[in-house]
């Protein structure tokens, strides 16, 4: 006579589940607590270190302000209101990230942000940097003005004499709408987000000359380095 036994569940591991081996994996990323803490060294209250978030708020609008034009075709901003209204807003808050960025990578630099393992932090940036000129010099010449089409003329000149105008023409409207608004925000927002998890893993760096926080800033009791 056989006997049955009573199926028990399965015990299931930590790490078993997607939910859970993703959750291991941000905070291998970024310690829990360190993503918007709650405490701060005293010297973030610098000013110098507004900059940084002040260039992430206008790339913001930046990004807004593309996608709203985008909807509207190539011309709008030529013949509506509302589209030269958006396109002076994506065209100032393009002004305002720079200026930041600007001072915001000069900051940096003058304060060595490459110590304390911050190297690719620093290296992250500076790319963030050279990948946002591009990106604006592709949009300045889909402008489709008498500005745009003169500078233009003047980039092909330098191009061809570098050898790379054939693949990147700057007269080819169509290429330079694809390189502005498809492949170069993607490269920038790409290298800006995996800046963001250097900076919020290692932490700000602080002034030449005041020592390195022991602790996470949530938690200054102690916790994760």
């Amino acid at each position: 006579m056989s006997t049955r036994h009573a199926s028990t569940p399965l015990q299931r591991g930590p790490h078993d589940s997607w939910s859970a081996g993703l959750s291991s994996w941000i905070e291998g990323l970024v310690p829990r607590g360190q993503w918007l803490p709650d405490r701060q060294p005293a010297y973030v209250a610098s000013w110098i270190y507004v900059f940084g978030v002040a260039c992430l708020a206008s790339l913001a609008v930046v990004i807004g302000s593309g996608l709203v034009l985008t909807l509207g075709g190539i011309t709008w901003w030529h013949t509506s209101s509302v589209g030269h209204f958006v396109n002076s807003v994506h065209l100032w808050s393009v002004e305002l990230f720079f200026a930041t960025m600007v001072i915001h990578l000069w900051g940096k630099f003058f304060m060595a942000a490459w110590r304390g393992r911050r190297g690719l932090t620093w290296a992250t940036g500076a790319l963030a940097f050279f990948g946002s000129l591009g990106t604006a010099f592709t949009g300045y010449l889909m402008q489709t003005n008498f500005d745009s089409q003169w500078i233009t003329t003047q980039a092909k000149d330098g191009l061809n004499a570098a050898a790379v105008g054939a693949y990147f023409n700057v007269m080819n409207v169509g290429q330079m709408i694809l390189w502005h608004v498809a492949l170069l925000p993607l490269v920038v927002g790409v290298i800006v987000v995996i800046h963001l998890v250097l900076v919020r893993r290692r932490g700000v760096v602080p002034p030449i000359g005041w020592d390195e926080p022991t602790t996470t800033p949530a938690d200054p009791r102690g916790g994760r380095p």
